[in-house]
């Protein structure tokens, strides 16, 4: 399902208040994961007002490697045209 991804900007949530940004490069199967380029990692952020969580903080990274078995959530960011 990742495949057809590939190339796409994602957001990996880790845990509730923290994940990674990133362009989808490579999926790995044994151990499961993915591989993001041009990545940043996020602080996310939630209130009682705004319960869906924002990005509050965000911090460079150039490529990392995220096991898949600690990802709770990960989202497709489509680019505004």
């Amino acid at each position: 399902m990742l495949e057809k991804n590939i190339g796409r900007k994602l957001l990996v949530i880790l845990d509730p208040a923290y994940g990674f940004e990133g362009v989808l490069t490579a999926i790995t199967r044994e151990p499961p994961g993915i591989w993001l380029s041009n990545a940043e990692a996020v602080i996310l952020r939630s209130t009682i007002a705004q319960p869906i969580p924002q990005v509050a903080a965000r911090e460079e990274r150039s490529e990392i490697f995220v096991n898949l078995n600690s990802v709770q959530r990960i989202e497709v960011l489509h680019e505004k045209r």
